[in-house]
């Protein structure tokens, strides 16, 4: 065997821990565990796009986000399309099914069932997460409630054939 080899192998293998940690986490959401400290570092960063916010730590993550998250929609189901991993990191797409029932973005309970689209990167280190760059797409929930965040001017307007994309002057 090559050093080359060697090194694939080390790379598959660490890539393949790094998936476990993740799955590992997710299925704890998903059954609505308490106990966070043994899928993350006490000072993890979850950097959330906007309106999502930025978590600095484990306790920051669960209160600003998990119990909020929580709070709001109920009955969910985690949906993930496709991980991949690449040594020390993952990620993953997919979307959270979920009951509107409590208070989102100012929205009272509605009782809609709606799908929360997200896109999620993390970096293990000593089998924990260290670092979770997220999107979650906050303006498609908001749509699912009746708030157009881009009040009709959205992109999908020229998908729709509603509008005619501008293009560069030249």
């Amino acid at each position: 065997m090559t050093s080359d080899d060697s090194s694939l192998q080390q790379h598959a293998r660490q890539s393949a821990e790094t998936l476990a940690a993740v799955k590992a986490m997710e299925a704890g959401l998903a059954a609505g565990e308490n106990e966070m400290a043994r899928y993350f570092t006490e000072d993890f960063v979850w950097r959330g796009n906007y309106g999502c916010g930025l978590k600095q730590s484990l306790q920051e993550f669960r209160a600003n986000w998990q119990l909020p998250l929580r709070a709001a929609f109920t009955d969910r189901e985690y949906k993930t399309e496709k991980f991949l991993s690449d040594g020390d990191w993952a990620s993953c797409f997919g979307h959270i099914e979920a009951t509107h029932s409590g208070t989102f973005m100012g929205i009272a309970a509605t009782g809609k069932r709606v799908k929360i689209p997200y896109m999620d990167f993390w970096q293990v280190k000593d089998g924990r997460i260290a670092d979770n760059p997220v999107s979650v797409d906050f303006a498609s929930v908001l749509s699912q409630l009746g708030v157009d965040v881009f009040n009709g001017e959205g992109w999908e307007k020229y998908d729709q054939g509603q509008a005619t994309p501008p293009k560069p002057s030249e």
